[in-house]
């Protein structure tokens, strides 16, 4: 999870010819919403829990399960290119308000809490050189961290814009140690090493296959949220079709580079030394083969990419409660906009969420792992609805021509959707009670912007998936003030 710095206003969608995006700058911006931290700890991340057969399964049906989203992702942004803003505009338009409303603010939750995670792992990476920051969770890495993210959001409220020669250099300096290590690590590679218990079943504290499998998945869709970047964009593209070509390109582009990261490095190392690595691992691993140079190197490339995609990571955040805010989603004064074009109050609210929980990992110890776990659990809810959406949209019909095959939309929407439900039943109820308490006081917010609306607040199914919502937050609370459960 990342993003592209790329010069994008923050003012409405409706861009002038002069801001629209071509495929270039499109794909450039799916492939730079994926890479970011989640690449650098892959090998450690994946390892901690699965021998090489599993991670083998688990990166084939991570291949599946996102390829079949990146195909809802290019079918919607054809069959109906007046939804902008990605993916909560389509649950929003297939299952109603509060559907739409509950995407839009897991959207937004699963960015700002990634945020806290690329906080966490920056810091995490300096202490290589600074001891002291730890596992990025001590006090003197929140104090870091809490500096750098108001230092963020000063420079975004004066209006700093990425100019493309940045987002050429931070690209840059995200994809090139990542193709360095894989070229290097490839030369390293020894089979004894990657055979030595491939199926991970020597090591007791993995578990079956199975559970090897699944501890895998969350993981795998950490390094891909961003897939949706030129959905979320669509609006500004200059050929609505180049938004589905962009998001092939970057998917391939991704999975490519993620599964050879953390194949290779267990050619390098055994499971049990990478499960014990330090994060970033790959530069455990590096060293490994090169020597102490090759963690210099990634630690350095490491926080050059973090601190870009933070900053732009804190826009996107920003963004998407603006924009829900705009066309009564969420509450108006979410909408709200500086002079110059910022969204200044959904940025502050956003980054204090940010800061407070900065605070909790200095006390919970919370590590960038636990983190996106969260994250990755968050936005979930997006991406079911979306591929839901296709799916309906291919079975009743709508929007496709007369006679027009639909079988091929319908079976990626359906298998998008049972991915997605897969990865929530993989996520555990630690970190599914955690989110039900981040998205429990949403309904809040919901009742505010019905109400602005002069709106009816529920229809019936909506009650009952808000009372659920509230049951589960509910117990949540109590399963983790009882100790029964814990997420951090």
């Amino acid at each position: 999870m990342s993003t592209t710095e790329i010069n994008v206003p923050i003012r409405e969608a409706g861009a002038t010819a002069s801001t629209k995006l071509r495929l270039g700058s499109l794909t450039a911006l799916v492939i730079g919403s994926m890479v970011g931290s989640g690449v650098f700890s892959l090998p450690q991340n994946i390892a901690a829990g699965a021998g090489p057969l599993a991670i083998l399964i688990g990166w084939a049906i991570t291949a599946v399960g996102m390829l079949a989203l990146v195909f809802v992702y290019q079918s919607l942004a054809v069959r109906r290119p007046e939804l902008d803003a990605g993916p909560y505009a389509y649950a929003k338009a297939g299952f109603g308000p509060f559907v739409g409303f509950n995407s839009a603010w897991g959207y937004w939750i699963s960015a700002w809490v990634g945020n806290v995670s690329y906080a966490v792992i920056v810091f995490s990476a300096l202490s290589y050189f600074f001891p002291a920051f730890g596992d990025g969770n001590t006090w003197q890495a929140v104090l870091g961290a809490s500096i750098l993210l108001w230092i963020i959001h000063f420079l975004i409220l004066a209006g700093i814009r990425q100019a493309a020669i940045v987002n050429t250099i931070v690209t840059a300096a995200k994809i090139a140690p990542v193709v360095l290590f894989v070229g290097i690590v490839a030369v390293g590679f020894k089979l004894n090493v990657w055979t030595l218990d491939f199926t991970g079943l020597g090591n007791a504290s993995l578990g079956t296959i199975a559970a090897q499998v699944k501890s895998t998945m969350l993981v795998t869709l950490w390094v891909f949220i961003g897939i949706e970047g030129a959905s979320v964009f669509s609006a500004r593209a200059e050929r609505r079709k180049d938004i589905a070509t962009a998001t092939v390109l970057g998917f391939f582009t991704c999975l490519a580079l993620y599964a050879l990261v953390s194949l290779l490095s267990l050619g390098i190392l055994s499971q049990p030394e990478l499960a014990a690595l330090k994060n970033p691992s790959m530069a455990g691993v590096l060293e490994a083969v090169v020597g102490p140079w090759g963690a210099v190197l990634i630690n350095l490339a490491l926080v050059v990419s973090v601190v870009g995609a933070f900053l732009s990571w804190t826009l996107l955040a920003a963004e998407v409660p603006h924009v829900a805010g705009k066309d009564g989603t969420m509450p108006k004064f979410f909408g709200r906009e500086s002079e110059r074009g910022v969204p200044s109050t959904s940025l502050l609210i956003t980054n204090l969420l940010v800061q407070a929980f900065l605070v909790i990992t200095l006390f919970a110890q919370s590590t960038y792992q636990a983190l996106f776990y969260i994250a990755s659990t968050a936005i979930l809810v997006p991406y079911i609805f979306s591929g839901a959406f296709a799916a309906k949209l291919a079975w009743t019909g709508e929007s496709y021509e007369s006679g027009e095959r639909r079988t091929g939309a319908l079976f990626a929407g359906v298998l998008a959707t049972i991915y997605g439900l897969w990865l929530v039943y993989a996520a555990g109820p630690a970190y599914l009670f955690m989110c039900a308490i981040l998205y429990a006081p949403g309904i809040i917010f919901y009742v505010w912007a019905r109400r602005e609306g002069n709106q009816r607040i529920f229809h019936p199914v909506e009650a009952v998936m808000a009372v659920a919502l509230v049951a589960v937050a509910l117990l949540a609370v109590y399963e983790m003030w009882t100790g029964a459960v814990s997420a951090l």
